[in-house]
C-alpha cells in the first residue's frame, strides 16, 4: 500500500495529563480520541508501524505530538485507519472528524505544522464512537 493518510483512535480510561514536548502539558479527559497524519513520505505507513510501537511500549523516541499521547502507560491504541490512495487528506479528514456532532470538542495545539487546522486530535465520550466517527469518514472518502 502506498503512503496516504491515517487516523489512530485510542483509548483514554481516565483523566490523564500529558507531556507533549515543546506543547506542554496537556490535560485529557477520559474518552475516545482519533488522531489523524499523513504518511507521505519514502516511508510511507512504516510511520503507523512506528506509532504502533510507541504506543505498544517497544520504542521509546517521541518525534511526533500523537507519540506522547500514545506513549502515555494510560492510554491505548485501539484502532487504526489507512487511506493508501498516495493523497494528502490529512487536513479533510481532521477537519470531518472535528465537525462531527459526536466531537466533544477537537484538543488545540496536536496539529501539523505545515497546516493552518486548529487540530488533528479530537475527542469522544469513548473510544467506541471515535471508532465509528473514523470509520465513517474514511469510509466516505472511499467512495
Amino acid at each position: 500500500m502506498s503512503g496516504g493518510t491515517y487516523s489512530l483512535v485510542f483509548a483514554v480510561p481516565e483523566r490523564v495529563a500529558v507531556a507533549v514536548g515543546a506543547l506542554g502539558t496537556v490535560d485529557l479527559p477520559a474518552g475516545g480520541y482519533a488522531y489523524t497524519g499523513s504518511a507521505l513520505g519514502s516511508g510511507g505507513f512504516s510511520r503507523v508501524d512506528r506509532h504502533r510501537r510507541v504506543a505498544g511500549g517497544d520504542h521509546d523516541v517521541r518525534h511526533w505530538h500523537v507519540d506522547y499521547l500514545g506513549g502515555h502507560p494510560s492510554v491505548s491504541l485501539v484502532a487504526v485507519e489507512r487511506l493508501g490512495d498516495g493523497r494528502d487528506a490529512e487536513c479533510r479528514v481532521a477537519r470531518a472528524l472535528a465537525a462531527d456532532p459526536d466531537s466533544a470538542d477537537p484538543v488545540p495545539g496536536f496539529v501539523a505544522s505545515d497546516c493552518d487546522c486548529s487540530a488533528h486530535l479530537s475527542r469522544y465520550p469513548n473510544p467506541d464512537a471515535a471508532e465509528r466517527a473514523v470509520a465513517a469518514v474514511y469510509d466516505a472518502r472511499r467512495e
